[in-house]
């Protein structure tokens, strides 16, 4: 696919979808949301760790609500059955890492869209808002099933009815993302944690995501069994044995990935 609305690199398998729509504060349009299930879907195939940021001072500004010509006439079931929820799920069953580096303000389906990721780093002058009822509309994208489970019902209630911003150091307080970065320093400090994933057990990654992601439904006797099965997997791996022969040898890992 020719990228038009996102560019995508992979580099000493760090795959890299930076959204390119500055102009609009990287809004998302129709043709925005093809190429980053595209992207993603390539990144899984050929990267170790999969990256998604934004050019420009804005990380994303949700839904274009001009795309289309005329905001009133968006089908806006179909929108999200046909262009969200393939995007979504790309990026929450990707078998790989998954990091958002939010470089500035990301709102509304922006906001979803950063919090969909395994892991979210943001800027410290970047800001997460769930900007839905502002213009009438509920949290989508994703919202009202992440929100709650990462920062508790109370706070996902308050943050989607008031629509107030809720600065980077805030959602990382929250649990709402992972950490922050002092501005000057962020793009240095997320291509190295996503040059460490991209050094690591990659297998080894994709069964803790398995497992984490199967903890919301399982009940303990559920999740102790799934954790046997996965860590039995993850034992008969080139990596493991590497792993305990590094740390015999005291020397550090040269895991193979995939």
């Amino acid at each position: 696919m020719q990228y038009q609305a996102i560019s995508y690199v992979n580099r000493t398998g760090v795959g890299v979808i930076t959204l390119n729509r500055a102009e609009v504060m990287n809004a998302l349009n129709t043709q925005m949301r093809a190429e980053i299930t595209h992207a993603v879907k390539a990144a899984e195939q050929e990267a170790r760790v999969l990256v998604i940021t934004g050019r420009g001072k804005a990380f994303c500004s949700g839904q274009d609500l001009g795309d289309g010509g005329n905001a009133a006439r968006l089908d806006l079931e179909r929108t999200l059955r046909d262009e969200y929820v393939p995007m979504l799920k790309a990026i929450f069953d990707c078998k790989i890492p998954t990091i958002s580096a939010v470089n500035g303000p990301a709102a509304g389906a922006g906001a979803n869209l950063a919090l969909a990721a395994d892991v979210v780093i943001a800027s410290e002058d970047a800001y997460f808002v769930q900007a839905f009822t502002r213009i009438g509309l509920i949290p989508d994208a994703g919202g009202t099933w992440m929100l709650p489970r990462q920062i508790g019902m109370a706070r996902a209630m308050g943050a989607s009815l008031f629509a107030d911003k809720v600065s980077a150091k805030q959602a990382a307080d929250w649990g709402m993302i992972y950490e922050t970065a002092p501005a000057e320093e962020f793009a240095r400090h997320w291509q190295a944690r996503a040059a460490q994933l991209a050094q690591g057990p990659t297998e080894t990654y994709r069964y803790v995501k398995d497992a984490l992601h199967a903890a919301y439904d399982n009940d303990l006797d559920g999740q102790l069994a799934l954790e046997a099965k996965l860590q039995g997997k993850c034992g008969k791996t080139r990596d493991f044995k590497e792993g305990v022969v590094a740390f015999l040898e005291k020397r550090p890992a040269v895991f193979e990935g995939r």
